[in-house]
């Protein structure tokens, strides 16, 4: 605990100032003469709502399975266990709802693109099917990088600290126009990104990747961008976790972690990129459940908190678009409240859309009764919505059809010009930390490689695994690559197994993956460097992993192990293509978090 007390002093106390201007980018507006009239138009729908179709337009909760109509008969026993409806369609009809969430996985929403698209298409048909036929805002968490939820047949794109580590922002307002070009052919027009937390304490378990880097100014910039290339490409974009999330050790997932920042770091480190991001005109900014004393000294959850939401993001930051809570399952926002009480604070605090409520008859119910009870005046239950079909209306959910066409689909959805794209981004974030002795790039007589190491899953592709897949992206390139996954945690045997898999070899390339002080990994690493064989190291997740493993002659950082990632660092250490990338963190020593190991800004090239 010290360590990581240490480590985080240490980042934070290197952070730096930055301000809105310094993004270079405006937001575009609309005229208060064209704002007036457009106004004048949402209000004229607003007043044929009832109460209770108001109240449905706020929420966007989750749901099971791949059809609004037909799902599985799992899926459907799923819905109708914990949403009392057995579709998405009849969960539209009985609460009115204004959008929904995809996720991949286990919510089994997502296949491929074409069934994408016709879940859109069936979701669409009941919103309009409803007695104010409002079309839905769709969403979904499509960060790309480690967190992602359409993968098969969907460019996949670095994700956030990738990008900080290519310093490019034409490439990160490239990577989100792509994102939003194909999310919007699915017909989802809100993302949850991008992520606006400055990401100064390596020991940060939810964000770490996900940020962009720890320079608030660098950081800004990137999300600037990426707004930028989103709302290009017609799709909503959300910076995220607002107050700021990347200095605390805890998931909010699982508690309520406390940024201790004071107010002038606060101002310093955290504001900084969210100021950028309504700079760029970014339309939504969700919250994070997270208590920040030198803002509010009640210690709410930032997502409860008026003196957060209304007298900080509104009244000093100048945000008027949608706040949208992080999700309501979450265990730092449940700590103090019922889940009844917690939607109808989030409103009271300044929210607008109501993400994710884990019993959604409870949270519209308990705001239901809200509004009845004049806790949640009509003006205020209006102010939201009227900002959420302000949303809609941008993005032609209210003047055009809401409909996707398969053919769209095939044009946009994984173009070729679009991973030809994400390849060029990928090439220049692959950073080289450490080249001892020109190590790297293999030479020629070095063809017969073996990948060993960890070997996460793809985000959304379980049966694609890394170590496989780097050798994949070898054989490619010309080698004669074997391969063995050891896993985060190799026992003694794996470890033999693999020293003895690097006979004959002309080098090794090792995985690694969160490797911690005491972690096995570390011997893997030391006795394939006592073979002799040339060992090449390569962070496919935290850069951080390099200052546990010791004298390594070659290492590099990825920063996710997505197709992406991967070819483009096989490339890198083939000596394909140069790295170009430079350390957005810095690194501290493992024997001494004070010190820094590598700073950031570091990262080598080939030509020296």
């Amino acid at each position: 605990m010290q360590d990581r007390s240490l480590s985080r002093r240490t980042v934070l106390a290197s952070a730096t100032v930055a301000a809105a201007s310094a993004t270079g980018v405006v937001g575009v507006t609309a005229t208060p003469a064209l704002a007036h009239d457009r106004d004048d138009r949402l209000k004229k729908i607003m007043a044929g709502m009832s109460v209770e179709a108001k109240i449905g337009q706020l929420f966007v909760p989750y749901f099971y399975g791949t059809s609004a109509t037909s799902p599985s008969q799992f899926d459907q026993d799923r819905n109708l266990r914990e949403l009392g409806v057995r579709t998405v369609a009849e969960l539209i009809a009985k609460y009115h709802i204004g959008g929904v969430i995809y996720f991949s996985g286990w919510a089994n929403n997502i296949q491929d693109p074409h069934q994408v698209a016709e879940l859109t298409n069936g979701v669409q048909r009941a919103s309009l099917a409803l007695p104010t036929p409002i079309p839905s805002l769709i969403s979904i968490d499509q960060e790309h990088g480690a967190n992602v939820r359409i993968g098969s047949g969907a460019t996949q794109l670095p994700g956030a600290m990738a990008l900080g580590a290519g310093g490019s922002l034409s490439g990160a307002r490239t990577a989100g126009r792509i994102s939003g070009t194909e999310l919007a052919a699915l017909g989802i027009h809100q993302n949850f990104a991008p992520v606006a937390d400055v990401n100064v304490n390596p020991a940060n378990p939810i964000i770490n990747v996900r940020s962009f880097g720890a320079d608030p100014r660098e950081v800004g910039r990137m999300v600037a961008a990426q707004v930028t290339g989103y709302q290009q490409a017609g799709v909503v974009a959300c910076a995220k976790h607002f107050p700021g999330h990347g200095d605390t050790a805890e998931d909010s997932h699982t508690g309520l972690p406390v940024i201790t920042h004071t107010r002038e770091e606060w101002d310093r480190v955290d504001a900084p990129p969210f100021r950028a991001a309504i700079a760029a005109g970014v339309d939504s900014i969700m919250t994070a459940h997270l208590q920040v004393p030198a803002l509010d000294p009640s210690n709410e959850p930032a997502t409860l908190s008026p003196t957060i939401l209304q007298g900080v993001l509104r009244g000093e930051l100048g945000f008027d678009g949608v706040i949208v809570t992080d999700a309501l399952n979450m265990r730092g926002v449940r700590t103090k409240y019922g889940d009844d009480r917690v939607p109808v604070l989030a409103l009271k605090a300044g929210a607008d859309q109501l993400l994710f409520p884990p019993d959604i008859d409870v949270a519209y119910n308990g705001v239901l009764a809200a509004v009845r009870s004049g806790e949640i005046t009509e003006d205020r239950l209006d102010a939201s919505v009227l900002r959420i079909l302000r949303l809609k209306d941008k993005v032609g959910l209210l003047s055009g059809s809401p409909y996707v066409s398969p053919r769209e689909v095939d044009r946009v959805v994984g173009a070729r010009r679009h991973r030809l794209a994400a390849a060029r981004i990928a090439e220049r974030t692959t950073t080289l930390l450490v080249n001892e002795n020109e190590a790297l790039p293999l030479r020629r007589g070095q063809k017969k490689l073996l990948v060993v190491g960890a070997s996460p899953a793809f985000p959304t592709d379980g049966t694609r695994t890394t170590v496989p897949e780097l050798a994949r992206a070898f054989d490619e390139l010309g080698y004669s690559t074997t391969h063995l996954a050891t896993g985060r945690a190799p026992d003694a045997a794996k470890i033999d197994e693999a020293v003895a898999a690097a006979q004959g070899r002309d080098a090794v390339v090792v995985t690694t993956d969160n490797v911690g002080a005491t972690s096995a990994q570390r011997t893997l690493m030391s006795r394939l460097l006592a073979t002799g064989v040339p060992v090449v190291h390569l962070a496919v997740r935290n850069p951080y992993d390099i200052a546990h493993l010791g004298d390594v002659p070659a290492s590099l950082a990825s920063y996710c192990w997505t197709e992406v990632e991967l070819r483009a660092a096989a490339r890198v250490i083939a000596g394909r293509v140069e790295p170009h990338g430079r350390l957005p963190v810095p690194v501290q020593r493992a024997d001494d978090p004070t010190e820094v190991l590598f700073p950031s800004g570091h990262g080598l090239s080939y030509d020296g």
